[in-house]
């Protein structure tokens, strides 16, 4: 059978107490290690845990990450024959010297306390001490939009000590960029995570002096699938949309002013919807550029159908004052002149029966004048409606106006030659 030894209880054999161990009551902890001496050395490692949400909104980030300290107080020595650490709980901490690192533009901090206080502190036997804390934080980050969506953002989250300048305390990254530990879960559902690192530098304030601060610093790069579907894609549609109204008759008034109407609302709905969820920037976005032009070609298209309708009843009024001035009896007296086109049946050449050979043009003056085509038909009326629809397509091309027929051709050419600058210069 295995023999199992007990770990040596401390708490049977140690007649005093933790503070009689760490002789606490023996020192003044209100003053840090070495006071009056050099600066004393704090390493700091951090561990994030979960970096929560990025807002563009209040340009801030939340993060959860475990905080750690290393330092050397020998006021915390303590005699032991296993040279084993012994760990503590926040308790002790309100008793003995820890240092005040704060995080510089924060907006909301707290150490998390479920189902106790997240801190954990650990006293080696020759006075060294490590100082673990859980913290979720909310911090400033100044972005730039000007290329959003398709923009990469840096942040930074700074650590440095309130009361100590660096003349007595140096903060320093223990491991260098070995000091950030990233779990590998960490994700977010707008941004892809490229890379976080390390840095420090020394920074001045006028009235207190020079302090050592530490940045975690983390590269996001934005997921543009998301805005290819709520943004890009229905903008392009509405524009494309857009281009329907140049091949309707020009003449349908209600189809064409309707149809530009609709779009021109749909893509100032989409302006809005984008904008609503943005900071109130002063500078032009990468996506305000590409909504904007997109909402000028669909502005564009209600325009041009103004300027055909415009130019449709100028020149139709010209062609009736041209008709009234130089009016086209060709022999047929006043009281029975007649316009002929298209398919007749014999019913109406008859009503010809009127006029007699006299009343008629000579055989010469009709290639001169005019020629009345009668195509006297003894087919039905559904095989005349028939013969009708075969030229209703032609009849819809001959009813585009020519502003409509250099429009098809122009904007589609203009806005694929735009979205290839675009796409070239912020992708």
């Amino acid at each position: 059978s295995h023999i199992y030894k007990k770990n040596h209880d401390m708490t049977k054999t140690w007649k005093g107490k933790t503070d009689q161990l760490l002789r606490v009551d023996d020192h003044d902890f209100t003053m840090r290690p070495a006071f009056g001496g050099p600066a004393i050395p704090v390493g700091v490692d951090v561990q994030v845990e979960s970096l929560d949400s990025i807002s563009e909104v209040d340009m801030d980030f939340t993060m959860t990450l475990y905080l750690r300290h290393y330092w050397k107080d020998e006021r915390l020595s303590f005699p032991s024959t296993t040279n084993k650490s012994m760990t503590f709980d926040g308790r002790l901490v309100k008793k003995i010297w820890v240092p005040d690192v704060f995080f510089v533009h924060s907006k909301r901090s707290f150490i998390h306390d479920t189902t106790t206080d997240n801190i954990m502190l650990r006293v080696f036997p020759d006075g060294h001490v490590l100082y673990s804390m859980r913290i979720t934080v909310t911090a400033m980050c100044n972005m730039d939009f000007s290329r959003f969506p398709l923009d990469s953002q840096t942040c930074s989250l700074e650590l440095e000590s309130y009361a100590y300048t660096d003349e007595d305390l140096m903060l320093y990254w223990k491991n260098g960029n070995e000091s950030l530990k990233t779990d590998e879960k960490i994700s977010l559902s707008q941004f892809l995570i490229q890379k976080f690192h390390t840095t420090s530098r020394l920074a001045f304030y006028s009235s207190t002096g020079w302090y050592n601060r530490l940045y975690i610093n983390f590269t996001l790069r934005r997921h543009i699938f998301f805005f290819l579907l709520q943004t890009y894609f229905p903008a392009t549609l509405m524009v494309m949309l857009s281009w329907v109204s140049f091949w309707i008759d020009r003449r349908a008034v209600p189809a064409r002013v309707s149809l530009g109407i609709t779009t021109v609302l749909t893509m100032s709905t989409i302006i809005t919807g984008v904008n609503a969820s943005m900071p109130r920037v002063s500078y032009i976005k990468a996506v305000d550029i590409y909504l904007w032009v997109s909402f000028v070609f669909v502005f564009l298209s209600v325009l041009e159908y103004a300027a055909v309708n415009y130019l449709t009843t100028v020149q139709e009024r010209k062609e009736r004052k041209l008709r009234g001035r130089f009016p086209c009896t060709c022999g047929i007296p006043h009281s029975k002149t007649m316009m002929l086109d298209g398919n007749y049946s014999e019913s109406d050449a008859n009503s010809l029966a009127g006029y007699t050979r006299n009343q008629m043009v000579p055989e010469e003056e009709k290639q001169e004048k005019m020629v009345v085509h009668l195509a006297i038909s003894n087919e039905s009326n559904s095989s005349r409606k028939r013969g009708m629809k075969g030229h209703v397509g032609l009849r819809i091309i001959q009813n585009s106006h020519a502003i409509d027929k250099y429009s098809r051709l122009i904007f589609p050419g203009t806005y694929i030659f735009f979205n290839l600058i675009y796409w070239s210069v912020f992708s």
